[in-house]
């Protein structure tokens, strides 16, 4: 029954419930920029206070496809000893909603010249289903039986982060357990839950070409247990300190290209297409996403070298 309920309430028309299935977590092709979406850990991971606002249109032309609003903010504390982030999520897919609004904290241990960071996630997720929307075979199926609405589910998350000036490597869980029992009361189980975990393991490093470009190759693997492995393998060229511009491949997915511009030492601005690869290749124009970014902290951020990650 929670399987039957789980991929229809994500279903997309007819063509790609499957593919909306895995994605309880939210899918960002900007992710190396936007670090605090899949770890906690990452928060105040620079020495001033840094934040982001994103929006994804994904599979556009497909009926309930994923439409994600996303802000994030983090900064340091006790000098740089820990970290402190803030992020909102608003997920809509199919005839979901959820409201996702989470508080981070990092510890950060000296290695050298590097740092292991290790964070906590905690938050509260609001989550709707328009249930009656839906079509199935069923009639007095009493799954669907009413909506749920603006259910309150409590998250929690965790997440290691290794960094030096020119690398990183990143393992999360960010939603490690979900207090769903609303949602799923037929569960019976402490391990039966409608949120599933999601593995994240990233990893990135820069490589100076000469005094006008940068190379940076980065590598993001997903896990789900009910869904194969997906992987994002990116390419990205940094030009004289301002401007981003690289590709990447999600396997089974999309081949996407994107760039970022530093327009002041605050402000950066991003944009990424996903060109679908998939079956939906025949229904969807690919996936939109825009990126607006802020730094704080004028006086650090002069004397630092360019932001890599």
């Amino acid at each position: 029954m929670r399987n039957t309920i789980h991929k229809l309430i994500v279903a997309i028309g007819l063509i790609a419930p499957v593919a909306a299935f895995a994605q309880q977590e939210v899918m960002v092709s900007q992710y190396m920029f936007n670090g605090l979406f899949l770890n906690p850990a990452y928060a105040g991971t620079h020495p001033y206070v840094s934040g982001s606002l994103l929006h994804r249109a994904q599979w556009v032309n497909v009926d309930g496809a994923p439409r994600t609003s996303m802000f994030a903010v983090d900064g340091p504390l006790m000098n740089n000893k820990m970290g402190l982030g803030l992020s909102v999520v608003h997920d809509r897919i199919g005839v979901s909603r959820d409201l996702e609004i989470d508080g981070h904290y990092s510890y950060h241990l000296r290695l050298g010249g590097s740092k292991l960071c290790f964070g906590l996630k905690a938050g509260l997720s609001l989550y709707s289903a328009q249930l009656d929307q839906l079509r199935y075979w069923d009639e007095n199926d009493p799954a669907f039986a009413q909506n749920i609405s603006n259910e309150l589910v409590g998250k929690f998350g965790f997440g290691i982060y290794w960094y030096d000036e020119l690398s990183y490597v990143g393992l999360s869980v960010p939603m490690i357990y979900a207090a769903d029992q609303a949602i799923t009361p037929e569960v019976q189980t402490a391990t039966d839950h409608y949120f599933t975990q999601h593995y994240y393991l990233t990893a990135g490093r820069v490589f100076h070409l000469n005094e006008y470009f940068d190379l940076k190759p980065s590598v993001m693997v997903k896990y789900q247990p009910d869904a194969p492995f997906e992987v994002d393998l990116n390419t990205n060229v940094l030009y004289k300190e301002r401007f981003w511009f690289g590709v990447g491949y999600r396997t089974g997915d999309a081949v996407v290209g994107m760039v970022e511009y530093k327009i002041n030492p605050f402000l950066r601005v991003g944009y990424a297409y996903d060109m679908t690869i998939s079956e939906l290749r025949g229904y969807s124009q690919g996936s939109h996403e825009i990126m607006l970014g802020f730094d704080l902290g004028q006086e650090v951020i002069k004397i630092k070298t360019p932001r890599y990650f």
